[in-house]
């Protein structure tokens, strides 16, 4: 075989062993859910970043495949903004250059995979968490969002602990390929560190048998609480005329939930849209639209049920003759059955960028108006981020009175905004359960008159398991076009409900309306992790950084001493 036969087959030898690992990675997530690949996922990635590899290949090799895997798992993104998803794609695609150099360099330095394939891609994982406002989405863990008897260690550790034993199981079954490739036979100190692969795998398993033994002794029924699922596109929701309608809709199917005796209702993110804190209606006249729609939500809450419900709130400025909104919010309010509006509001703090605020407008004009080109909005959409995580009161009909924090849209994959909407600064739990409120319109298609779902929704529902396990809380979800849904403090997903119409199972919840009511299960236990936070993401984070900072600086050294070398 000639040099050039030689280079094309070790490029698609290469190509294949990523694609087969993008391939892998994909199906082992929500909706495909083969979980048990995840073991494997990542092998065929590790065994093509040989020492011998050549360098500028590998990582352009990583890159085209990585792009390919990114533009295949954001499609979802394309109805929103056809460029940025394009530019977000590329973005992530860059990961995998990076993890393919250090892996080949850690294979070069023969360190054991079981050890270093955690490093690599759950330190991955932690970095993509934080960069940027954070990305919390295809994590090894959350292929395992099912299998609950081993992710109950997410209220010590979270998360990523179920990445890092995935990705240790990785690990190892590349050390005994490459084991059996030079030695014919794997040897003791392969068995031992299955051994200890094994018992760290036994003691995960044992936890979680054990959290799960002991919840009904620490948890108790709590209020019966209903949750409202419209199936409404976005470009319908965007178009003003429908709004009445819409609302109207709302109202029908919270009447439904109230009937079933839910005192407290909750609609989905921004479908009532308008404008609604009290600042902001001082300003309005008496037959205006915010004011209108202001009146019908209190006759509907009068005398029946709490609603919660997603709409903006304005700070407005008033210089005498001119009135100027100065911030725009994102917020949760809350009325009362007592015919008035809760004087608290919720504001949503972790804002995602290019979705709802677009950085660089003063730091970087040009690039502001570029991007504000590529936006789904034809305005300028920018919102300012909350600062109060609120805690809502509410009283069943037996006079008891709840407490409940808001996560609204993407804030129930962000693991932090969940743990301090749990817990205040003393590691007291501050709430009895946690409500999503969001609006996935966005990520569905509209065909021949049906809402078709897209893989987002289903993900978000997988990621937010671990919110309730990390903080041994409830979430009641509340999700235009799905999955609306109540996860316990275990994790499970319930698959019934006391009252309503949606499909009893969650998965079968998208692309549809409807309503549920269920009895909302209050967990007393607090969690190492709701006290003490991501820990573990710094310390993979960290360490991934200090390996590549390592790796730098040995290929430095050696480039320098070549250099000393051609000189003499």
């Amino acid at each position: 075989m000639d040099e050039r036969n030689k280079k094309s087959t070790a490029l698609w030898r290469l190509v294949g062993g990523l694609a087969v690992s993008a391939v892998l990675l994909t199906v082992i997530q929500a909706p495909w859910n083969v979980h048990f690949l995840a073991w494997a996922a990542w092998v065929p990635f590790i065994l093509v970043c040989e020492p011998k590899a050549s360098g500028k290949r590998l990582a352009a090799a990583a890159f085209v495949v990585a792009l390919g895997y990114w533009l295949f798992n954001l499609s979802w993104l394309m109805p929103v903004t056809g460029p940025g998803y394009v530019v977000f794609a590329m973005w992530q695609a860059l990961y995998w250059p990076v993890l393919a150099l250090v892996t080949r360099f850690v294979r070069k330095k023969h360190w054991p995979m079981v050890v270093f394939a955690p490093v690599l891609f759950v330190g991955a994982e932690a970095i993509q968490s934080v960069l940027f406002t954070g990305f919390n989405w295809f994590f090894l863990a959350h292929s395992q969002y099912r299998i609950l008897g081993l992710i109950q260690i997410c209220d010590i550790f979270g998360q990523l602990a179920i990445s890092v034993l995935v990705a240790m199981v990785n690990g190892l079954i590349v050390d005994g390929i490459l084991r059996c490739q030079t030695h014919h036979s794997l040897g003791g100190a392969f068995w031992g560190k299955t051994v200890a692969a094994v018992g760290l795998l036994a003691a995960a398993f044992g936890y979680g048998a054990w959290r799960l033994e002991q919840t009904p002794r620490y948890v108790e029924e709590g209020p019966l609480v209903g949750s409202v699922q419209p199936n409404v596109p976005s470009h319908v929701k965007e178009c003003t005329e429908n709004a009445p309608l819409l609302l109207e809709d709302l109202i029908e199917k919270s009447q439904a939930c109230i009937d079933a005796g839910a005192p407290l209702v909750l609609w989905p993110e921004t479908m009532v849209p308008e404008t609604l804190n009290p600042d902001f209606l001082n300003y309005c006249s008496q037959d205006s639209r915010p004011l209108q729609f202001h009146r019908r939500i209190l006759e509907h809450a009068k005398g029946q049920a709490y609603i919660l419900f997603g709409a903006h709130a304005a700070t407005v400025l008033d210089r005498g003759n001119k009135l100027s909104v100065t911030d725009t919010f994102n917020s949760a309010f809350l009325y009362r059955p007592d015919g008035t509006p809760d004087p608290r509001r919720y504001d949503k703090i972790h804002l995602v960028p290019f979705g709802e605020y677009i950085p660089f407008r003063t730091s970087a004009p040009w690039i502001y108006r570029l991007i504000l080109f590529l936006s789904p909005y034809d305005y300028d959409y920018n919102l300012t981020p909350g600062q109060r995580y609120t805690v809502f009161p509410f009283r069943d009909d037996a006079g008891r009175t709840y407490r409940f924090g808001v996560l609204i849209c993407y804030e129930d994959t962000d693991a932090t905004v969940a743990r301090r909407m749990t817990v205040d600064k003393n590691g007291s739990k501050r709430v009895d359960f946690l409500v999503n409120i969001s609006n996935d319109g966005w990520y569905v298609r509209y065909r021949n008159g049906k809402v078709v779902p897209s893989a987002e929704l289903s993900q978000r529902m997988a990621i937010s398991v671990f919110r309730s396990i990390e903080n041994r809380i409830a979430l009641v979800r509340s999700v235009n076009t799905g999955i609306s849904c109540l996860i316990d403090s275990t994790g499970c997903i319930r698959e019934q409900y006391l009252d309503g119409t949606l499909p009893a199972n969650p998965l079968d919840r998208q692309g549809v309306e409807g309503w549920f009511v269920d009895r909302v299960p209050i967990d007393r236990r607090i969690t190492f992790f709701s006290v003490y936070g991501c820990w573990l993401n710094t310390v993979m984070g960290t360490t991934l950084a200090a390996l590549v900072m390592y790796a730098l600086w040995e290929g430095s050294k050696k480039r320098h001493k070549g250099a000393s070398n051609d000189k003499d």
